[in-house]
């Protein structure tokens, strides 16, 4: 194909920028159409979207960050936390944290608010017990106003800018909002949680923010101790929301759906890879975590930045 395969940054690159920036997350199945439209009108000679190859779409996604990195953009890839595993494409800020990127946009007590909703999935609903890494609807319209002097979950620094919060149908629309923006995805039962673009974009900030050393001689199922919050799948070393995890409780592996299977198609046991514990299937990481066994404990942190309840049970109030 004539400009498919280069790297030469023309108006068909612009246009497929363009495209990029209106959608914020592209797969390459929605990507070969555009990319077909936009070479039919710039090469001026029909271009069906089956004639669009991964090497034509690399091309662009090249070029596109070649022209992009000047201004601390980047389009980024990772597959989808869901059973399928889609390869989703997302142009990202590569620098700048989640406040700073939301500041354009919003108010500051709706920012505090989207931190509020963050700590509740990192840290209530992401427990030893249930790593839920997710927030029911109604348990994310209570965290419209601040609980008295809310702190942020790693350095402890009160948010500031905020004053008395928001109304519930301010809130309700702030989550309306991060899901048409790609910040947020919202699951049938209700559940809010990382989309991938987020997963993607705010990878460093989420491991800065929420993975603490612990005092030495702590374990991360004791009471109070500090947790590697965010971990990483085995498999493909992406960050996991949803997923399996080791029956071992102080074992930190953890696979996606998919990589599970991946992973024990050909091993003659299914066991933990890290700690070779048995491995149940049986033991979620995300929604799934909230819906059974253990996983409708309240949970009781200490410690000025953790919350006091695990409000999960509200997950079917739209589903």
């Amino acid at each position: 194909m004539a400009d498919a395969g280069s790297d030469h940054y023309n108006n068909s690159h612009r246009a497929f920028l363009q495209a990029f920036l209106a959608r914020s997350v592209l797969t390459f199945e929605e990507a070969q159409p555009i990319l077909a439209a936009i070479l039919t009108a710039h090469e001026g000679r029909p271009t069906l979207p089956a004639d669009i190859t991964t090497a034509d779409f690399q091309s662009y996604l090249s070029a596109l960050n070649t022209a992009l990195s000047p201004l601390d953009l980047e389009i980024r890839s990772t597959l989808s936390q869901h059973a399928d595993r889609t390869r989703v494409y997302a142009l990202v800020n590569a620098t700048s944290d989640p406040q700073t990127q939301l500041a354009t946009t919003h108010s500051a007590d709706e920012i505090a608010f989207v931190k509020r909703v963050l700590d509740a999935m990192f840290e209530t609903n992401n427990t030893a017990s249930a790593e839920v890494m997710a927030v029911a609807g109604m348990q994310a319209l209570r965290l419209c106003k601040p609980a008295g002097a809310r702190q942020s979950g790693a350095n402890g620094q009160t948010l500031g800018g905020a004053s008395g919060g928001l109304t519930m149908g301010q809130a309700e629309a702030v989550l309306a909002g991060m899901v048409e923006e790609g910040w947020f995805e919202k699951s049938r039962a209700g559940y809010y949680s990382l989309s991938p673009r987020a997963l993607m974009e705010l990878r460093g900030w989420l491991v800065e923010t929420y993975n603490e050393p612990g005092e030495e001689g702590e374990s991360e199922d004791e009471e109070g101790g500090e947790r590697e919050r965010i971990k990483f799948c085995q498999a493909c070393r992406e960050i996991v929301t949803m997923g399996q995890r080791c029956s071992n409780r102080s074992c930190k592996c953890r696979l996606h759906d998919v990589c599970t299977q991946r992973f024990f198609r050909d091993q003659p046991a299914r066991k933990c890879p890290l700690c070779k514990a048995d491995w149940t299937g049986k033991d979620f990481v995300g929604e799934r975590a909230a819906k059974g066994g253990d996983q409708g404990r309240r949970s009781t942190t200490s410690g000025p930045s953790r919350r006091t309840t695990m409000d999960v049970e509200e997950s079917d109030e739209e589903g």
